[in-house]
């Protein structure tokens, strides 16, 4: 009960989070500048609205798909956060990215026509599930919305090629700090603030994705807060000299 409490007294505190708004149209949406209804024009967005099927928010720790699971649909995060992980041999979690709302996710099973990794809310989650198959379809109508979904894949590449140089060549210093400067330009692409905002993310999961211990990610943390760079409480992060995060991961690249 005490949860539940928690979680509607959250819900009205955040309304981004609210389980009424999960209906709201593409067009009343606050994040379609950066989500697919941005490759549409207005007397479009009804094409897309059809065909999207918006379900009940995800508690956390619920999936939106799983690894190996048939691949049908593409999803975009109205609210909330999501992770993607994979299952090593010894089923143990291998975080390989987190998303945020207006982004999108299962793109990963277009290839083989099943998901690669798992999807998991982090906390309360609204999806909006759109059929590959009418995705499809409004691409052949729309070339703006086809050239949105080639986009999307290109970043996914580039996101993955980006990590693969984190975990090979860079320092626990330049990771962490590449990580905050990322969500850093995703809060700023959602008109957020790009230096006060929460993670929300363990530190269990940030080391697990950056290839570091708890221990390493949580020396970080404070050892930035003492020079100056970030003030951190518990999740909440201030960026104090976004400056000097930046400088960090071009000194190291």
């Amino acid at each position: 009960m005490q949860q539940i409490m928690a979680e509607n007294l959250s819900e009205k505190n955040n309304p981004v989070s609210c389980r009424s708004a999960f209906q709201t149209k593409c067009g009343n949406c606050r994040l379609n500048s950066i989500c697919l209804p941005i490759a549409l024009q207005e007397p479009d967005l009804d094409s897309l609205d059809r065909v999207i099927h918006r379900n009940k928010p995800l508690r956390k720790g619920e999936h939106v798909f799983r690894e190996n699971d048939n691949f049908t649909a593409i999803y975009a995060i109205r609210s909330g956060f999501v992770k993607a992980y994979r299952l090593t041999d010894d089923g143990k979690e291998q975080v390989t990215g987190f998303y945020f709302p207006g982004e999108i996710i299962g793109l990963d099973g277009i290839s083989q026509n099943k998901h690669s990794v798992s999807a998991k809310a982090l906390e309360t989650a609204a999806i909006c599930e759109i059929p590959f198959e009418d995705a499809e379809a409004l691409s052949s109508r729309f070339p703006s919305m086809q050239r949105h979904l080639f986009s999307l894949m290109s970043q996914e590449i580039i996101q993955d090629q980006q990590l693969i140089t984190l975990l090979s060549k860079n320092t626990a210093e330049e990771r962490i700090s590449a990580l905050i400067l990322s969500i850093s330009d995703r809060n700023a692409a959602r008109k957020l603030s790009p230096t006060s905002f929460r993670l929300p993310m363990s530190r269990t999961d940030i080391g697990n994705y950056l290839g570091l211990t708890v221990e390493t990610v949580s020396r970080v943390f404070s050892r930035f807060q003492k020079n100056g760079t970030l003030e951190v409480n518990n999740k909440e992060i201030t960026i104090l000299d976004i400056d000097q995060l930046r400088g960090i991961v071009t000194s190291e690249a």
